[in-house]
């Protein structure tokens, strides 16, 4: 049995006309012979009545004491709606389709409500379907524990739902619909000449998308590249066959050309605030204190770096407030600055590559932009600069590494 997974985003999902071309990309998988999956979020963003950030204001706006157990509750009912509409939509259209929930759908997770892991599928129901020859429609973002209590996934939960079901059922591929025509080699807002990558590794594209590109959560790449499932991100509203997400990139290029493009694309997050603690001589435990502090609070931290001066890490600007307080009370005297930037180099091509943070200091060098801080791995290299200096510092990159050729 050929089986395709395609998961539809809540844009792919917001209007007739959106959901028309997913009815589309739907009849075009059944007319390839595929026994089909369809994954879905709930329809539109903050402010549509039925999305995710809309059922959430309305718990807000109506005492706010939701317990995370109810709350998940709440939440997993905007998916519900979509999948039902999609399902009405496709019997008028003669096409047989069965809705299951992530409980149905055998998703069982943890208790952890607001950002369930999955611990285990069951898929025989859908397999059942399947068989007969039905689309099978299951609402992202959801599961069930062992005891029977609904739970939400957490952010980007509609992707991991798709690429865990197509794990489970040995999908030929995931595809993943959304509103951008696939990976871009860097934000197109930011840089007008960013390209389309046709073809990625799981670990490029997890890279990039912890490094703030959102084009899909990394939980469900890491999750098709345990399984060895390929995916492809794409466009619901165009015909274009995306970027295509595996695990060896085949290239054709010649081997000057190859050498010359190691880096696949340039990602970034804003803002952030950079904090400095300074440690006193002999001090050899302040990194220890510092960072059990920061996680016995729910303070998420990146960009570390731990010597024996001192420690210095970033925090979301949002938490920034949050952290300085905490350094605080522990007696701690911060230095930290708001309003930064991280911007990642990313590229499994450059491990090992001579001249490639040569080439990253010489490009913002020549643009007068100042590295605040910086940090690397096998397949990304880190830049902390002002926020101010964010969208220059960005497209510098980009042209320096020569992706804005075809």
């Amino acid at each position: 049995m050929r089986i395709l997974v395609q998961k539809f985003g809540g844009t792919s999902l917001s209007d007739a006309r959106a959901r028309s071309h997913a009815i589309r990309h739907i009849r075009r998988a059944l007319a390839e012979s595929f026994h089909l999956v369809v994954v879905v979020s709930a329809m539109g963003r903050k402010g549509e009545p039925y999305a995710t950030d809309s059922l959430l204001e309305l718990a807000r706006s109506n005492g706010n004491c939701l317990p995370a157990r109810e709350r998940d509750l709440l939440m997993h009912c905007g998916e519900i709606i979509s999948a039902a509409v999609l399902c009405s939509l496709l019997e008028a259209e003669n096409v047989s389709s069965v809705v299951y929930t992530g409980a149905q759908a055998g998703i069982r997770t943890n208790d952890r409500f607001g950002d369930a892991r999955i611990d285990s599928i069951q898929p025989s129901r859908i397999v059942q379907a399947l068989s007969e020859n039905r689309v099978v429609i299951v609402p992202g973002f959801q599961g069930e524990t062992a005891q029977g209590d609904i739970t939400t996934l957490g952010r980007g939960g509609s992707d991991t739902t798709a690429t865990a079901l197509g794990s489970a059922l040995r999908a030929e591929r995931v595809d993943i619909f959304t509103d951008v025509e696939g990976v871009f080699t860097a934000d197109p807002r930011i840089v007008s000449e960013a390209k389309p990558i046709d073809k990625v590794t799981y670990a490029e594209i997890c890279n990039m998308a912890y490094q703030g590109a959102k084009v899909i959560h990394p939980r469900a790449v890491e999750i098709a590249m345990e399984a060895g499932v390929p995916i492809r991100v794409r466009s619901t509203f165009s015909e274009d066959e995306g970027t295509l997400v595996t695990r060896a990139v085949e290239t054709e290029l010649s081997d000057r050309r190859l050498r010359d493009r190691f880096v696949t694309g340039i990602a970034h997050v804003a803002p952030v605030t950079q904090i400095k603690v300074a440690a006193q001589d002999g001090q050899y435990d302040l990194s220890l204190n510092v960072f059990k502090a920061m996680a016995s609070n729910q303070i998420s931290v990146d960009f570390i770096n731990v010597n024996v001066s001192g420690v210095t890490y970033t925090v979301f600007e949002h938490e920034a407030g949050r952290a300085l307080d905490v350094l605080g009370k522990m007696g701690y005297s911060p230095e930290f600055f708001t309003g930064c930037a991280k911007v990642s180099v990313i590229g499994g091509g450059m491990n090992g590559v001579p001249g490639v943070m040569a080439r990253i200091v010489e490009s913002l060098t020549e643009r007068d932009i100042p590295i605040l801080q910086s940090a690397d791995s096998t397949a990304t290299i880190w830049v902390l600069v002002k926020e101010t200096d964010m969208v220059q510092a960005i497209q510098a990159l980009h042209h320096a590494f020569m992706l804005d050729k075809p």
